[in-house]
């Protein structure tokens, strides 16, 4: 097994108190990992944690030798008046590793246009970003973070103010990208459902700590005991299973 990153006792917080009790858990090369939990339930903390921006309280995090992240934030402002496309949007994620004052260059190019496709917008590379829908905009961000052809793609809460065809379509790309593609994604989510039958790993958070397989993790008892609150698992005639309050 590739390890791309394993937690260790890593208890996580700030200014030495803890919001996160010990956590044990790796992340593997090509898993699909749902992290999820309620509002205030430490996914931010974790999220910063594993992109370095936090130190553990105590125990450690351990990453792979040169490793790389892809990050989409819950939230990203550009402005919508400035003349970019989403090729230009996407190209400047290459800007580190090439340098902003160089033009771009042959492996530039290669990148974003693979990136493009890979989201599935390249008949919309020259489009103004002020004049696409949010799911266009959404899917030029994730193309941004795939362009520097990181090892873990981190998408935090990807599908919020979105209608649920719209949040179907994106959690299918990301699963695309896991499946077909072979990249490694962490995906932050309130919402259970998104990634039950989706992700092969779960973290579930809400002020303490279950992690495991899907398979392991998807049942009442536990779910009650994370939500604190009576949850239902059905299994659905499709075999998919899915969680609602009771």
């Amino acid at each position: 097994m590739d390890k791309l990153l394993e937690f260790r006792e890593a208890v996580l917080g700030y200014g030495g108190r803890a919001i996160l009790p010990p956590i044990n858990f790796d992340i593997l090369k090509g898993d699909f990992t749902g992290v999820v939990g309620p509002n205030g339930a430490g996914k931010t903390t974790f999220l910063r944690a594993v992109l370095s921006l936090i130190k553990p309280i105590s125990g450690k995090i351990v990453r792979k030798s040169g490793i790389r992240f892809g990050y989409v934030p819950q939230k990203e402002t550009i402005n919508e008046m400035y003349p970019v496309s989403a090729k230009d949007i996407v190209m400047m994620s290459r800007f580190p590793m090439s340098g902003a004052i160089l033009p771009p260059g042959k492996k530039d190019r290669e990148a974003v246009a693979k990136a493009l496709e890979m989201v599935k917008i390249t008949d919309i590379a020259n489009k103004r970003y002020g004049d696409m829908s949010g799911g266009q905009k959404q899917r030029t961000l994730i193309a941004r973070a795939l362009a520097p052809e990181p090892d873990v793609l981190i998408l935090d809460e990807p599908t919020n103010g979105m209608d649920i065809l719209a949040e179907k379509t994106m959690v299918d790309l990301v699963e695309n990208l896991n499946r077909e593609n072979g990249i490694t994604v962490i995906m932050v989510t309130h919402i259970l459902n998104l990634v039950a039958n989706r992700a092969g790993r779960l973290l579930l958070l809400n002020n303490h700590v279950k992690s495991g397989t899907t398979q392991e993790l998807l049942s009442t008892e536990s779910l009650t005991e994370t939500y604190k609150g009576n949850i239902s698992v059905i299994e659905g005639p499709d075999g998919k299973k899915y969680i609602s309050a009771v």
